[in-house]
């Protein structure tokens, strides 16, 4: 197969198998743990694991398996180290390097909160949710209908410039739900994004919405949005 963009080759069922055979072989023997192979600290979630091309994939090399799909070309670290390694040289980079990431998960997951863990500043973050209570004034989880056509036109407004790379931004995150296949893939595809799923079972994302506080006059309708998301929710096919 040839791949006519970064985004087909990060997606395909090519790269996703070969990830696999380089994590699996790269977990230390002796403890059974994943290290970051730049800070060297242990990797504990699935989601936080990325394959970093130490000779940069590009349109021109991307077909070119002795790059793309060598492990001698990979180092397996964070996205924080990722970040730290793309930002190491400093200076404004090329639109065509801007790196952007669809972090995708089920409410209550800790989406949100894996971005404000690993964004720097100066990055681009998009989260529907935050634009709700921007332009309403009330908390994320309550939704003005007559707002809606406002708040999707600001969204599509902000993807459009993640897509042309508009501005000066090194990194953008992308937040949404991405339960669908389809829909998820074609977000990815668009945005020319690595995914990023939070797969926190629906257990804990239950429980942590029991713990917010801020949620407990909605709890009933979030519970019904977690149960929504996990029925809904199709897997990558490999």
């Amino acid at each position: 197969m040839e791949f006519k963009s970064l985004s087909q080759f990060y997606t395909s069922g090519e790269w996703r198998k070969f990830r696999e055979i380089v994590i699996a072989e790269r977990v230390n023997k002796k403890d059974g743990v994943l290290y970051d192979e730049y800070s060297g600290k242990p990797l504990l979630k699935s989601y936080d694991i990325i394959l970093h091309h130490k000779t940069e994939l590009t349109m021109q090399n991307v077909n070119d398996r002795s790059i793309s799909l060598n492990p001698d070309n990979i180092m397996i670290v964070s996205i924080k180290s990722h970040n730290e390694i793309h930002n190491r040289f400093g200076g404004r980079v090329k639109s065509w390097q801007r790196k952007v990431y669809y972090v995708y998960g089920a409410p209550c997951s800790g989406k949100s909160s894996f971005v404000r863990d690993n964004m720097q500043a100066g990055d681009l973050v998009l989260d529907i949710d935050r634009i709700w209570s921007a332009l309403s004034g009330q908390p994320e989880y309550i939704k003005p209908n007559g707002l809606k056509d406002i708040v999707f036109n600001v969204r599509n407004a902000v993807l459009d410039s993640i897509k042309t790379r508009a501005g000066s931004w090194q990194t953008a995150y992308v937040i949404e739900g991405g339960a669908y296949l389809g829909d998820r893939m074609r977000r990815i595809e668009t945005l020319g994004a690595e995914g990023i799923h939070i797969d926190t079972p629906k257990d804990e994302c239950i429980r942590r919405l029991a713990s917010d506080e801020s949620r407990q006059a909605v709890q009933a309708q979030w519970i019904d949005y977690i149960n929504t998301w996990f029925d809904s929710y199709q897997p990558d096919n490999i």
